[in-house]
C-alpha cells in the first residue's frame, strides 16, 4: 500500500481562534485546569474526593495516612499534567508551569529506587508488583504518566519529568518481553502501548517501540495470560472487575491480527487500536493495518451511536453485539469517544483517507463536547441519547445515567481526559508531510509550517459548523510548490473552491480536494452546503426502528424538555416536514437550532387510572425546537431525546 508518514504540527505553531471552539479552549487555563487542580487537592465541596496528590505525598514519605481511591487514581494526575503541558505549549503561563513543576518533583520523590511509580502498590501492596496485570492497572497508569512527560517535554523542553518516566519505562522494558526471565504478559487495560510509542518518538530509544510491539503481539495468545493469572492460588483482587471478567472484555480472546469484532471494554479497545495503528505505520505492517481496518469498520458501521459514542453496555462499559444500541441505558463513556477520535486520526494518517475524519469530527462535536458543561466545571461520564430524569433511579438499570453533569466522580478518568483533549485540539486540524499539507478539521486558526523547506503561514477563517463558508490564506516566504489537501466531508453538498477568486476544478483523492501549485500569497475560498436532514438507522438497530434523528453537518440534534415540554416520547414527526435552521446567539455561546412541525399524542383525555385502552390515539400539532446534542443539559434538568418517532 501507499504508506503515509503524516504527522501533526507542534501545538506551539497553531493558534486556535475559532468562534465555536474558543468558548471551550479559553476555559481551559481560566477555569478547567484550576478547577481540576482544586479537585485533585480535595478542596471542592460536595465533589467526590480525588485523593490523588495526597497519595503521592504519602508514597514520597511526606504525609501519613491511608492510600485512598481507585487503584488507577494516579492516572488522573497524569492526564491533568498532560492537559497543562498542551496549554503551556499554546499559551505560556509561569504560575501554572510552577505548579506543574512542583507536582512533577513530587512524583519524582515518590519514585522507587528502581524507577517504579505507583502509589497503590508502593503504599498498600509493596510485594505484589506485576502480579495482577488483569486488574491492577499498573501499566495503564504508567502509560498516562509517560504521555504527560512527553507532552511536558515538548511544551517546555524541561527534561526532569521525561527522565523520571524514562527510568520507569526502562524498568518496564526490563521486566516484560519474550526473553527468559522476563514476564510474558500484557496490560489488562491498554494504554502503555501508545505511550511507549510516543516515548520512542521523542527519545529515539528502540526498546520503547519494541516493548510496545511486544505488548500488542502477545495479547490474545494461548494460553490466555489473564485466565492463568486469575487461576493462581495467590491471586489477589485489587479492583472489583473479576465479577464480569472474560477474555473478550480485555480484547484478549484472540491475537490482535485475527480479531474481526470490536469487543469488550470500549476504552481499552480503542486505546489498543490506537497503538496498533501506530505500530502498523512504524513497521509498515500490512497485516496489522488490515486488522485495524476490520475493527474500525465493525465498530463504526455496526456498533457506534449517531453521536459518535461507543460502548452500549453499562455492565462492563463496552461493546455487545452488532446493532445493539439502546438509547436510554447505554454507557457511551466520554473517554471512549476520545479514544475513538484518537484512533480515527491515526488511521487517517497511515492511510491518507479522509473518511476516518468524518467519525473523528462526529465524536468531537457531539459526545466529547457534551462531556463538559459550558462553565467548564461539570462533567458527564455517561452519554445517553434519551433521558427521563425521574427514572434514573439508584439501584436500577439506569442508575449510571446522570441527568445533570457532575462535579467529579469516584472514577474520574473523563474530566481530565476532556481537558487534555481540548488543549490538544490543534493536533486534529492539520496533518503534514514534506510537500503535502492536509486540512482535516474546520477550526479557525493561524499556523506556521515548513513545506518543501519553505516557511509558510496559514490562516483559516470560518464559523463552522454554523456555515460551510471559509477562507484559507497562504503566505509563503518565497514562491514554493506544495500540495494542499482539504477534506471534503461526506455531508458536504455543492463543494467548491476558488483560488484568488478563480473557480477551480475540484480533484478529489481519498476524500481530499487536491490543489498542487506554486504558492506565494494566495487565498482559497472553500464553500459547501450542510443541509439539516432526518436520518434513519439500519432496521436491525431495534431501539431505533420506526424512529428518525436530526443531523446537520457533523452535529446531531436533540429535543429538550426546556423547549418542547415533558414526555418527549409522545412526539411524532413526519420526515418530510420542513426544517428551518436559525442561529441562536444566546444558547451555549451561539449555535444553530432547528425548528420544525410535529405532532404530540394527546394525553388530556386519558384518565390517570387507565393504563391501556383500545381507543384511537389523538394527535395535536406542535412546533418543535431541536438543539445540538452537545448543548443538552446546560440550561435546566429535564428530558432529552435524540431518536424521535416517525409518523409518515
Amino acid at each position: 500500500m501507499d504508506w503515509k508518514s503524516l504527522h501533526s504540527l507542534p501545538l506551539k505553531n497553531i493558534r486556535i481562534d475559532d468562534s465555536y471552539w474558543n468558548r471551550y479552549i479559553r476555559l481551559v487555563p481560566e477555569k478547567i485546569i484550576p478547577y481540576q487542580w482544586e479537585v485533585l487537592n480535595d478542596r471542592v465541596a460536595d465533589a467526590a474526593p480525588s485523593y490523588c496528590l495526597q497519595n503521592f505525598k504519602i508514597a514520597a514519605g511526606e504525609a501519613s495516612g491511608e492510600r485512598k481511591g481507585a487503584v488507577f487514581q494516579d492516572s488522573d494526575v497524569g492526564k491533568w499534567l498532560e492537559a497543562v503541558a498542551y496549554s503551556l505549549e499554546s499559551t505560556p503561563n509561569e504560575k501554572l508551569e510552577k505548579i506543574a513543576d512542583d507536582v512533577i518533583a513530587l512524583i519524582g520523590r515518590a519514585q522507587c529506587a528502581d524507577g517504579y511509580i505507583n502509589t497503590y502498590f508502593t503504599i498498600k501492596e509493596g510485594g505484589r508488583r506485576w502480579k495482577n496485570l488483569t486488574m491492577g492497572h499498573e501499566l495503564y497508569t504508567a502509560g498516562h504518566l509517560i504521555e504527560a512527560a512527553v507532552a511536558y517535554y515538548n511544551a517546555t523542553r524541561k527534561d526532569a519529568f521525561l527522565k523520571i518516566m524514562c527510568r520507569f519505562a526502562d524498568l518496564i522494558c526490563k521486566e516484560f518481553g519474550p526473553a527468559e526471565g522476563q514476564r510474558h504478559g500484557c496490560p489488562g487495560h491498554e494504554e502503555i502501548e501508545l505511550a511507549l510509542i510516543k516515548l520512542y518518538r521523542v527519545t529515539g530509544e528502540q526498546r520503547y517501540l519494541d516493548t510496545a510491539k511486544y505488548f500488542v503481539d502477545t495479547r490474545g495468545q494461548k494460553p490466555n495470560y489473564f485466565l492463568q493469572e486469575i487461576g493462581q492460588k495467590d491471586f489477589h483482587e485489587v479492583y472489583d472487575e473479576r465479577k464480569f471478567f472474560f477474555p473478550e472484555y480485555s480484547q484478549s480472546d484472540q491475537p490482535v491480527r485475527e480479531q474481526t469484532h470490536a469487543e469488550g471494554h470500549a476504552v481499552r479497545a480503542v486505546y489498543l487500536y490506537c497503538a496498533m495503528a501506530d505500530l502498523a505505520g512504524e513497521y509498515q505492517d500490512a497485516e496489522l493495518l488490515e486488522s485495524c481496518q476490520r475493527l474500525w469498520n465493525d465498530m463504526v458501521n455496526r456498533q457506534m451511536y449517531i453521536t459518535g459514542s461507543i460502548g452500549s453496555c453499562a455492565n462492563y462499559e463496552g461493546f455487545t453485539v452488532d446493532y445493539d444500541l439502546p438509547n436510554d441505558t447505554n454507557y457511551s463513556e466520554t473517554c471512549a469517544s476520545i479514544g475513538l477520535a484518537l484512533f480515527g486520526l491515526r488511521m487517517s494518517r497511515v492511510t491518507g483517507e479522509a473518511s476516518y475524519l468524518d467519525t473523528v469530527e462526529r465524536a468531537l462535536y457531539n459526545t466529547v463536547r457534551a462531556g463538559i458543561s459550558q462553565e467548564g466545571d461539570r462533567y458527564f461520564y455517561v452519554n445517553p441519547l434519551e433521558v427521563w430524569p425521574e427514572n434514573c433511579l439508584p439501584h436500577s438499570a439506569k442508575e449510571h445515567v446522570k441527568p445533570v453533569r457532575q462535579k467529579w466522580f469516584d472514577v474520574a478518568c473523563c474530566p481530565t481526559n476532556v481537558a487534555r483533549t481540548l488543549t490538544s485540539l490543534g493536533q486534529y486540524i492539520y496533518s503534514v508531510s514534506n510537500n503535502d499539507l492536509y486540512l482535516n478539521l474546520f477550526v479557525g486558526n493561524q499556523t506556521e509550517v515548513k513545506l518543501n523547506g519553505t516557511p509558510v503561514e496559514l490562516q483559516l477563517a470560518c464559523d463552522f459548523p454554523v456555515s460551510g463558508q471559509m477562507t484559507l490564506t497562504v503566505a509563503a516566504e518565497q514562491e514554493t510548490e506544495f500540495t494542499l489537501r482539504m477534506r471534503v466531508p461526506a455531508y458536504a453538498k455543492n463543494y467548491s473552491l476558488r483560488v484568488n477568486g478563480q473557480i477551480q476544478a475540484v480533484k478529489i483523492e481519498k476524500g481530499f480536494a487536491v490543489l498542487k501549485r506554486k504558492w506565494k500569497k494566495d487565498t482559497i475560498a472553500i464553500s459547501f452546503d450542510m443541509e439539516a436532514k432526518f436520518v434513519s438507522a439500519n432496521p436491525q438497530v431495534r431501539a431505533d426502528a420506526g424512529r428518525i434523528a436530526l443531523v446537520r453537518g457533523p452535529e446531531t440534534f436533540c429535543l429538550e424538555e426546556a423547549d418542547n415540554g415533558k414526555n418527549l416520547s409522545a412526539v411524532f414527526v413526519n420526515r418530510k416536514t420542513a426544517l428551518m435552521t436559525a442561529y441562536d446567539a444566546k444558547l451555549c455561546g451561539g449555535v444553530n437550532v432547528i425548528h420544525f412541525e410535529g405532532e404530540r399524542l394527546n394525553e388530556e383525555d386519558w384518565d390517570a387510572d387507565t393504563l391501556y385502552s383500545a381507543k384511537e390515539p389523538v394527535y395535536q400539532p406542535v412546533m418543535l425546537k431541536a438543539v445540538p446534542y452537545a448543548c443538552w443539559g446546560n440550561r435546566q434538568s429535564g428530558e432529552m431525546l435524540v431518536w424521535m418517532h416517525a409518523k409518515d
